[in-house]
């Protein structure tokens, strides 16, 4: 929590539980971190990393419910959500059914109109996000590998994930100053970066973190939310 400036947590569905969320939130307060509804598929044995064939109807209840879990999990303590994050397999397969991206769009927007929805670069999450009122924002990932069309390696394929740490601090570096990444098959790709991604469950990911916002601050570059970590 001490080197990050917005946390996305899990809703129970893919991760998490009541008392996690609540502990989460808490250490998010106290450490001045925006708060984020991670919502994922209904999926705790594959860690929402798994496709699974939902309809549109379907995703926005779940989302709903998830997103209106944490939001009272918040608002408990004081505290209101900035952003939703999709989380894996949902999160890629909305950036690019365009169906799937509205459900979410519509389900954060029947929450509250002022959260931001996060999403890859011209993803159909960003451009139903903007269809549906909300404000939104491109998301990078330094530690994946990108294909030449600016989307995700599937993890299914070897190098999708990049363990080297030198490495990933080094693309958060240049995503972040030329708003580039080199794609695996060594294509420059353009990208609008507004909010960088580490994943949680990345062995090392404290370190990681801090190593990304130690570089970054050395750049010149100053991390923070995206809006305010407010109170309610």
């Amino acid at each position: 929590m001490p080197v990050i400036s917005s946390a996305n947590i899990a809703c129970g569905f893919h991760a998490g539980d009541p008392g996690v969320m609540r502990e989460t939130v808490a250490l998010a307060r106290t450490h001045g971190v925006a708060v984020g509804a991670h919502p994922g598929f209904p999926d705790l044995a594959g860690f929402g990393r798994r496709d699974l064939r939902c309809s549109p109807r379907e995703v926005e209840d779940f989302v709903v419910y998830q997103v209106g879990a944490l939001a009272a999990v918040a608002a408990a303590q004081g505290v209101r959500l900035q952003h939703v994050k999709a989380h894996g397999a949902l999160y890629t397969m909305a950036c690019a059914d365009a169906s799937l991206a509205a459900a979410i769009a519509r389900a954060t927007a029947a929450i509250d109109l002022s959260l931001i929805l996060f999403g890859l670069p011209g993803s159909h999450l960003l451009n139903e996000g903007t269809r549906a009122g909300l404000r939104v924002a491109s998301e990078i990932f330094a530690d994946r590998a990108y294909l030449a069309d600016g989307t995700l390696v599937p993890r299914s394929r070897a190098g999708s994930v990049i363990h080297d740490p030198t490495a990933v601090v080094s693309r958060a570096v240049r995503m972040t100053q030329e708003r580039s990444v080199v794609s695996i098959d060594g294509t420059v790709v353009p990208l609008e970066a507004d909010t960088l991604c580490v994943h949680g469950d990345t062995p090392g990911a404290a370190a990681l973190a801090a190593a990304i916002r130690q570089r970054l601050e050395a750049e010149g570059i100053r991390i923070q939310a995206l809006g305010p970590a407010s109170k309610v």
